[in-house]
């Protein structure tokens, strides 16, 4: 499999790649469906927002409510259905991959390079959720292919679709705006990027992505800028501004979304290629790698950075060691990275249907936050069928995400404790408690029922406390109270 170019024809290569890539689409399209893992907070939020399509949320652009909504419109409100669009949309990604490899170096390159990246324990993980990332992924591929083919052709064509891609791209996520950083940071070292954005291209390619992105501007001037806010507290740069442990951290969780030999590939082989620039397509990868982890490395150094907001830097990272691993003839190291891979792969795809069995699970945060809601839900079901409540308040946004999608089915509201006039989610703008919400209102928290809540009604009642079992021996405690006879806000 690892021969010379001429061993297999591009046809070839092409047909081989759809056999690969179906074949670990089912594998992950049967997993989702086996996956005994409720949706986690972002899925579920991300749902509720797809039940009002807008230009814009709290947090996000909106391309992944109308992803959702497709979703549902096409096979239903399930788990496993919403979550069958990721990997999917990760298997365009890797074909988009494949066109960009073959574009810079040969159909050998190519097929390799969306191997590797189908592959990459980060995406085996991401393709089991339907989350920003996903979408943004794909739309960054395709990005980079436009970018490949502007740089090669400079046709004003190619400039256009590269402008639909990086609006499109910002509709999925803000991270996309990396792609206005990466093309300046390839004009800066080369020429011929430098001439494919002359002639008006790269204007053109400017004006449409920003025309693309524009109905998502004017929702957050609409609403007080909400997204830039939450962004902002995101970034979070405080004193004292240096925070060394945060970036280890950061440095660590990259060795598992890209991989342990893979990154040090990419690291060794992107100095070598900066002190001796020999390869225009492998410094046009680096361009739109190396921009985006070095701005991250910064941003975790400074405050924090989350190990999947360096995710668009990957695509591009795959092609690159994959070219120089290939090049090189580095057979045994290129195999035992892509064996190790693939054995996350099918473990990542397996282990979420035996979450609920397995005692190990239980000593991981994660998966005990993403089991047990369906349960929360059934035991809220029943309190409110014990009597004629006017509606459901929560206090934090995991619990009114999860409940809004597992008690989908009831009619009763859902509001949520605002304890400010600033909002700090989306809950907290679209559906704050007022002195107008219908009462009796029954309070539902994972914790006792706080004073400053039941202090400002002038009926608090305890309920019963009902525990939901997660996995084996770790159980949820879910606390009720019966509220009723709003005075006012109490002071925290």
């Amino acid at each position: 499999m690892l021969r010379g170019p001429s061993a297999i024809s591009d046809n070839g290569y092409v047909a081989l790649l759809l056999v690969c890539l179906g074949a670990l689409l089912v594998l992950r399209l049967v997993a989702v469906h086996a996956s005994a893992i409720d949706f986690v907070m972002d899925e579920a939020q991300y749902w509720t927002w797809s039940r009002d399509l807008d230009f814009g949320y709290f947090s996000k652009p909106p391309l992944i409510a109308w992803i959702i909504r497709g979703a549902g419109e096409l096979c239903g409100q399930s788990e496993a259905c919403i979550r069958s669009a990721s990997p999917v949309l990760y298997t365009l990604a890797s074909l988009m991959l494949f066109a960009t490899g073959r574009a810079l170096f040969d159909a050998r390159i190519g097929f390799w390079s969306a191997i590797v990246f189908a592959t990459l324990p980060g995406v085996s993980y991401s393709s089991q959720l339907i989350t920003t990332d996903v979408p943004l992924i794909l739309l960054w591929t395709v990005m980079l292919y436009f970018w490949v083919m502007l740089v090669k052709r400079q046709s004003m064509g190619y400039a256009i679709l590269l402008g639909v891609a990086i609006g499109v791209g910002l509709l999925a996520k803000q991270a996309m705006i990396y792609a206005v950083l990466c093309a300046a940071c390839h004009a800066a070292v080369s020429r011929d990027a430098r001439e494919a954005l002359k002639g008006g291209r790269g204007v053109v390619a400017l004006v449409i992505a920003v025309a693309l992105f524009s109905p998502n501007i004017v929702w957050n001037a609409q609403n007080d800028f909400p997204t830039a806010k939450h962004t902002g507290a995101n970034i979070s740069w405080q004193y004292p501004y240096i925070h060394p442990l945060s970036m280890l951290e950061y440095v660590g969780v990259q060795f598992g979304v890209f991989g342990p030999i893979l990154l040090v590939v990419l690291v060794r082989s992107a100095l070598r290629e900066i002190r001796e620039p020999r390869d225009p397509n492998k410094i046009l990868l680096l361009a739109f790698s190396l921009p985006v982890l070095t701005l991250l490395l910064v941003q975790a150094l400074l405050s924090r950075a989350h190990g999947n907001w360096s995710a668009t830097a990957y695509p591009a990272a795959a092609i690159f060691v994959t070219a120089v691993m290939l090049q090189l003839n580095r057979q045994v190291l290129f195999r035992v990275s892509l064996a190790l891979h693939l054995a996350i792969a099918v473990i990542l795809a397996a282990a979420p249907a035996f979450a609920r069995q397995w005692p190990a699970f239980e000593q991981l945060q994660f998966l005990r936050s993403a089991l047990g809601w369906r349960e929360v839900a059934a035991v809220v079901r029943t309190k409110l069928a014990e009597e004629d409540y006017g509606a459901v308040l929560v206090r934090t946004r995991d619990v009114a995400a999860e409940m809004l999608y597992y008690l989908r089915d009831s009619d009763v509201p859902l509001v949520i404790w605002a304890p400010g006039p600033e909002p700090h989610d989306h809950y907290q703008m679209t559906r704050p408690f007022t002195a107008a919400t219908p009462e009796p209102i029954l309070f539902v928290s994972l914790r006792p029922c706080p004073a400053t809540i039941t202090g400002a009604f002038a009926e608090a009642e305890q309920l019963e406390v009902e525990r939901v079992r997660l996995v084996k021996a770790y159980m949820r405690d879910v606390y009720f109270c019966r509220l009723a006879g709003y005075k006012g806000a109490t002071s925290p």
